[in-house]
């Protein structure tokens, strides 16, 4: 490269002798100079001389010819040094250029190995730094790791409920306090046992059938279990849980307990209660159904006699009223399936004009009780029979009369009854309208609420339990019908009941003849036993009589030609189902038919779950149904009623001057009693009472100083068979002594034994007095 420094004749002469070399180069500007000598020498003469001579330009030429070359020489000689000094000086350039940039590159290289040593360095100070802070913070997360071990260690270890982990070979890994103090050992002794160290062999099976349960289907499983702590049973609700890695394999069990003795304590005792009060809801109606039994009986009786048609239908109403209380006794004691919505409803074919009838007699009687009007209008053709709940039906519509009755003082209460046919459905409409005080329009929606009661006329609230239009409301329900209600305060209101009613032809009249049964009744209440004895007396049966259970036992042990048992649920000693189970224990005895007699039927059945009996029958006892039944069992072919059943005359015009001691006598019984069965029978009553008298009072006796629940059970039965024969004076004695013994002293209970001696020596002999006036059957 040629400097650009340069003149341009050096550039030439450059370029020609790096073209052509020093040779050629040279004889290149010889000729050049032998040219320009010519020509200069040619332009200087003729410039001087205006001529130009010939000679002297070859003079001249040849002066530059001889002379030049030196020239040439060292000019060609110079230019080369020049030319080679320049190229020195370009590479000496180039090779300073490149050392420039080598120590340029070395200086850029060791300045980033310098920032990259620096970097590293305050990298090194940041590890540090960040490695003391590391340490300080795994120091800190240590020291409260460590305290919160101790506190979860804490909370674990004070937390009533028991916790324990047992690896996946059942081995011990840890547990709380609480679970050390139930198993009574230390966390050392129990740490690193198996189960088959721990646990008492009786609860060995049930813990590990319950760990395998856990480990085969990897899920919780919580049960109740018992154990022994310090030396009481607890119950303790366990939860074991499995432990699962998250590969999802099994490595061990965590079980937690609470202590829930209290809460079982509370649930046997809630139980208990219950039991109590199913008791006591028995034991009413128990006692309730024993004057039920004589109304049934006895208008039953009398229905079977000559009576007027007012007269009859009187009857009628008493007799519908009694059965559709002895059916209501059975809601008492279910009254939960209100709440469940499960009342039952039991269809038949009903007369719809002899319902209504019914319910007129019965409004028109209690509206009569308190100087009432009681208007009814019907409409729509009611003379069909339909498929309904007539004891229901009548149950709701009682208790809006009753109601409308009871909120009126002045006026009265309207009925009206219309059948309406909507397009395909019948309706039986019954609406009850009544002039008392009214409900206010706050009230309405809350009516039909149960134990909610409206205020009266006076703010106060309404007398009476609060749950009848709850009860209504849930039956009219459950017969698939709606009810309705319009009020206004002050001006009376009206309820609307809409029943579907399902039509039917009238059903046909059936009773049964059958040969002579031998029969055993076990019935603990003298009067029940001897209506049911008449009953099934008149039907042309033997019957065998048993007050107790055992009794009832012997009977079936030493008599061979029973045909039939009808058992009562409730007896003194034991219970029906025990008595059941007895008999049924024996092999012979398996064809012996069994009835109960209950005061609920569904009951009895639950109580007879899995004992072979062939039915049950409700108490008080419907003819119909117990005809139904022995057809039933003994396959009788239907005949008419008047050809099964021997008709009785009642002595009406003996008993209507009849003259008793109404202090001693209760005189509605008796005269009810000797109307229906006649004095034969009564005095077989009486007889029956005298004979069993001594024994109830040596009962008592026994009892009086030891066994209160005892004296009170026989004062009891005493109540019951003095009632059912009217000795009036001793049932209002037994029922003080029944209600009252336990808050008395011994004392106390001794001399009401003394009273109840005299009581009943007078009242037999005030009432062998009175039947010994009346002529004989």
């Amino acid at each position: 490269m040629i400097d650009s420094s340069l003149s341009p004749w050096v550039r030439v002469l450059t370029n020609l002798l790096a073209r052509f070399g020093i040779w050629y180069a040279a004889a290149i500007v010889y000729g050049v100079f032998i040219i320009a000598a010519l020509i200069l020498s040619a332009m200087f003469y003729y410039v001087a001389t205006g001529e130009v001579m010939l000679l002297d330009l070859l003079a001249v030429v040849f002066f530059t010819a001889v002379s030049s070359p030196l020239v040439i020489m060292v000019v060609m000689q110079s230019v080369t040094q020049l030319q080679d000094s320049q190229k020195f000086l370009q590479s000496a350039t180039k090779q300073e250029k490149l050392l420039n940039q080598s120590l340029k590159d070395n200086i850029r290289l060791l300045n980033t190995e310098i920032d990259e040593r620096k970097r590293a360095l305050n990298a090194k100070y940041r590890a540090i730094d960040e490695l003391r802070r590391e340490i300080a913070e795994r120091k800190k997360t240590q020291v409260e790791l460590a305290q919160q071990g101790m506190l979860l260690r804490s909370i674990v270890d004070s937390s009533p409920d028991l916790f324990y982990y047992r690896d996946q070979d059942g081995v011990f890994a840890g547990c709380n306090k609480m679970f050390e103090k139930v198993m009574n050992r230390t966390s050392d002794e129990l740490i690193g046992k198996k189960v088959e160290e721990i646990y008492p062999a009786e609860y060995l099976p049930d813990v590990l059938k319950t760990d395998r349960q856990v480990e085969s289907t990897h899920e919780a499983l919580t049960l109740d279990v018992q154990y022994p702590v310090d030396g009481e049973y607890h119950w303790f609700e366990m939860r074991k849980l499995p432990f699962i890695n998250d590969k999802g394999e099994y490595i061990g069990l965590l079980a937690f307990g609470r202590d829930i003795t209290s809460r079982k304590e509370a649930e046997q005792a809630l139980e208990t209660a219950y039991k109590d009060k199913g008791k006591f809801i028995a034991t009413l109606s128990h006692e309730l159904r024993t004057p039920l039994n004589g109304i049934v009986g006895l208008t039953r009786m009398m229905l079977d006699t000559e009576l007027s048609q007012q007269q009859r239908s009187w009857c009628n109403t008493v007799f519908s009223s009694a059965e559709t209380l002895g059916n209501i006794f059975n809601d008492i004691i279910d009254l939960d399936k209100i709440d469940r919505e499960q009342l039952d409803i039991v269809t038949e074919p009903v007369s719809v004009t002899g319902f209504i009838d019914d319910v007129i007699n019965f409004g028109a009687l209690i509206a009569e009780q308190k100087s009432l009007s009681f208007d009814v209008t019907r409409s729509g053709d009611l003379d069909v029979y339909a498929q309904i709940d007539p004891t229901r039906l009548r149950q709701v519509l009682w208790n809006l009369i009753n109601n409308a009755v009871k909120f009126t003082t002045h006026g009265g209460v309207k009925l009206e009854c219309r059948h309406q046919q909507q397009e395909s459905q019948s309706w039986l409409i019954m609406t009850v309208t009544d002039s008392g005080i009214g409900i206010g329009e706050e009230q309405l929606t809350h009516i039909f609420d149960m134990y909610y009661k409206a205020p009266d006329a006076s703010g106060a609230n309404a007398i009476g339990s609060g749950i009848g239009l709850a009860v209504t409301k849930a039956l009219v329900k459950a017969m698939g019908g709606e009810i309705q209600v319009t009020s206004t305060k002050g001006k009376g209101s009206t309820f609307m009941v809409l029943i579907p009613l399902a039509l039917t032809e009238p059903p046909q009249a059936q009773s049964y003849e059958c040969k002579s049964l031998n029969i055993l009744l076990v019935e603990d209440v003298p009067l029940n036993a001897e209506i049911a004895t008449n009953l099934l007396e008149q039907r042309g049966h033997e019957v065998l009589w048993a007050e107790t259970g055992e009794d009832a036992l012997a009977f079936v042990e030493t008599e061979d030609d029973l045909d039939l048992v009808l058992l009562d649920m409730q007896l003194p000693d034991i219970n029906g189902d025990v008595v059941a189970r007895e008999i049924r224990a024996q092999s012979e005895f398996d064809h012996l038919p069994i009835v109960a007699l209950t005061a609920n039927v569904r009951s009895a059945e639950e109580e007879l779950k899995g004992i072979n009996i062939q039915g049950a029958l409700a108490k008080p006892i419907n003819t119909a149904k117990l005809d139904k039944m022995l057809a039933k069992l003994f396959g009788f072919e239907k005949q008419t009623i008047q050809q099964a059943a021997a008709q009785r005359l009642v002595q009406q015009q003996v008993t209507k001057n009849i003259v008793i001691d109404e202090e001693l006598l209760d005189k509605d019984i008796i005269t009810e009693f000797l109307d229906s069965m006649g004095v034969k029978a009564f005095s077989r009553s009486t007889e029956l009472f005298a004979k069993l008298a001594p024994g109830y009072q040596q009962e008592l006796l026994s009892a009086h100083d030891s066994d209160v629940a005892e004296y009170k059970s026989v004062a009891h039965k005493v109540k019951g068979a003095a009632g059912s024969v009217g000795l009036k004076a001793v049932q209002l004695h037994a029922k003080q002594m029944e209600n009252e013994c336990v808050d008395v002293s011994v004392e106390c209970r001794a001399k009401w034994l003394e009273e109840m001696d005299v009581k009943i020596k007078e009242g037999l002999k005030a009432l062998q007095s009175f039947l010994s006036s009346l002529p004989a059957d």
